[in-house]
């Protein structure tokens, strides 16, 4: 997959498709989508399989971290917490503050949810730091056709992950509110009985709105950022001299990258607070 076999158009469009697995029109067989083609026509049923194992081992990874941590609730003799429970904590205590900044009600699900979001998504962002040809390469001598490594650049993950949060702020609202409650803010808020029309239209936007804007603003960013990876490399074709500034152009990326998928985490992580501060809250 070098720049060298292929041109520009194939390199890119190669590193911006999935592994995808499921049965082709006309077929009983599941198998892996071989072209691009062939991963459109399998449809709506497909699995991405590169975006579902490296968000599950990255998962795996996340608890296997965090409960090291919980284990090793030790301090020295000075009472200082030092290295992996250092950070965890450090973690715990800006979630925690985060959330006691931004929700007013009482649950105990959400500080959890909240920490989940983050250290997830951060962990499925960082992996866009990786080397856009390492693993990529590394799959192509397996004899995987393609492979992304970073998940919340596919719809299908951020997508999931917001229809997710949705689901939680509709049932919240209802168990709050009750089914009259919730149905009443859709139907009578802003404009009273005689605005109803009115107030199932713009509520009904407001509340699809919120899964949809999760989604895509996470999913525009990181395909974003990973796309500039792409772009850059293609110059380390051209070149010993392109090649030197395409790395200098890396680096910058990269190093501003860091800011960009912490930043992402923490806006998908205090939205999802937000709204179900809302789903708990007789109005909004």
């Amino acid at each position: 997959m070098s720049t060298e076999a292929l041109t520009s158009s194939e390199y890119i469009k190669h590193h911006l498709q999935n592994l995808t697995y499921g049965k082709l029109p006309g077929s009983d067989h599941w198998q892996l989508a071989h072209t691009a083609q062939e991963a459109k026509a399998m449809g709506f049923w497909a699995f991405n399989l590169d975006t579902l194992g490296v968000s599950l081992v990255l998962g795996v990874l996340f608890l296997f971290m965090f409960r090291l941590a919980a284990k090793r609730i030790t301090a020295d003799s000075k009472g200082v917490p030092t290295g992996l429970q250092n950070f965890v904590e450090w973690i715990v205590e800006f979630i925690d503050t985060s959330v006691r900044g931004s929700f007013s009600g009482k649950n105990p699900l959400v500080a959890p949810l909240a920490l989940t979001i983050f250290v997830w998504i951060l962990l499925m962002n960082l992996m866009d730091l990786i080397p856009v040809d390492w693993i990529p390469q590394l799959a192509h001598l397996a004899g995987l056709p393609f492979f992304k490594v970073v998940p919340s650049t596919d719809p299908n993950a951020t997508f999931g992950m917001a229809i997710s949060v949705f689901f939680l702020v509709v049932y919240y609202s209802i168990k709050m509110k009750g089914v009259g409650g919730f149905v009443g803010e859709l139907t009578l808020q802003p404009f009273g009985k005689l605005g109803l029309p009115a107030n199932i239209f713009l509520e009904g936007v407001n509340l699809i709105a919120k899964p949809v804007s999760l989604a895509l603003r996470l999913f525009g960013n990181m395909y974003a950022g990973e796309m500039i990876f792409i772009l850059i490399a293609l110059m380390f074709g051209g070149g010993i001299g392109i090649g030197l500034f395409g790395g200098v152009l890396q680096w910058g990326w990269a190093v501003f990258h860091i800011l960009i998928v912490t930043l992402q985490a923490f806006i998908f992580m205090t939205l999802t607070i937000v709204y179900l501060d809302m789903a708990h809250q007789e109005h909004h």
